[in-house]
């Protein structure tokens, strides 16, 4: 019973983390209705930008600075590209976003080589036992920080004027625009929201027990995605659920993988993408997702 509770606490604790990508995904397609494939570059950028800094500034001022440069590097993106092709083909736009995720990654891979860079954390390796269950502080602060910040997030898309436009938007973006919304000022701050929390996921992802930030941290993107998507990619409230049971089914298959011999090797991997699509099969638009109704 105890196994199975590290179990269960360490998978909300990633499944917090995933929900935090998972929200950017939800921020920008309700903002643009765009995909944007180009997220998992900006989690890698958040992540180099609190590596490199941590060392000359501190942790904390690093964690604030890199949160603010991949918030102006997905602005960047926004302003740079997306604007110039606005109006074009929703599917036309999600490829441009791999474009710029190639163009991201491919920069960012060459400057981390093949180095793996620690973020210099205060948590370190310490633990925290609580009867027979032994986590890790890394977890307990990542479940407390993605707390933290849905919260705020959820109270700021509920109050404020921000909120308000963008859920006009997500309604209509031609009567959100005739009624007065800026859709540039939206869609720029859905951008730069999303990579402000790709950078605080970075962080979660790379400290113990993980070695550190490399190259291959913005893989973890691609196991939010389906967070999203089995969520509702456009809900805010399926983002938080769907990082949660990705996050608990990929921590209880990885755990018990033993037992799940007959599955074959690396189900810890694969459990996600089957429960997305076990779901998409009984709920196309997701669990929270808005359907799409048509006359015929």
């Amino acid at each position: 019973m105890s196994t199975f509770a590290e179990f269960l606490i360490n998978g909300l604790s990633l499944g917090s983390v995933y929900a935090l990508i998972a929200l950017g995904f939800v921020v920008i397609f309700r903002a643009t209705e765009v995909v944007n494939f180009a997220h998992a570059s900006l989690l890698l950028a958040g992540g180099y930008f609190v590596a490199v800094l941590h060392e000359p500034l501190g942790f904390w001022p690093a964690l604030a600075a890199g949160t603010a440069g991949a918030a102006v590097v997905g602005a960047a993106v926004e302003f740079l590209v997306m604007r110039r092709h606005r109006g074009a083909d929703h599917s036309v736009l999600a490829i441009v976003t791999i474009g710029v995720d190639i163009l991201l990654a491919t920069e960012l891979t060459r400057r981390i080589g093949t180095d793996i860079l620690a973020l210099g954390d205060p948590w370190g390796d310490a633990v925290v036992t609580l009867g027979p269950v032994t986590i890790a502080e890394t977890r307990i602060a990542a479940l407390l920080a993605a707390a933290l910040l849905i919260t705020a997030f959820l109270l700021a898309f509920r109050h404020t004027s921000w909120g308000v436009a963008m859920r006009a938007a997500a309604e209509s973006q031609e009567t959100a625009a005739l009624m007065g919304v800026r859709l540039g000022r939206v869609s720029l701050g859905a951008w730069a929201v999303a990579g402000a929390l790709a950078a605080v996921a970075a962080l979660f992802l790379t400290v113990f027990p993980t070695p550190g930030l490399e190259r291959g941290t913005a893989l973890a993107a691609l196991k939010a995605f389906p967070a999203a998507i089995l969520g509702g990619l456009d809900s805010t409230t399926g983002a938080l659920a769907g990082g949660l049971i990705v996050g608990v089914t990929e921590s209880l298959a990885t755990g018990y993988q033993t037992d799940l011999a007959f599955l074959g090797r690396g189900i810890g991997d694969l459990a996600p993408y089957l429960v997305m699509v076990a779901v998409l099969l009984i709920r196309p638009a997701g669990l929270f997702g808005t359907k799409e109704l048509a006359r015929v």
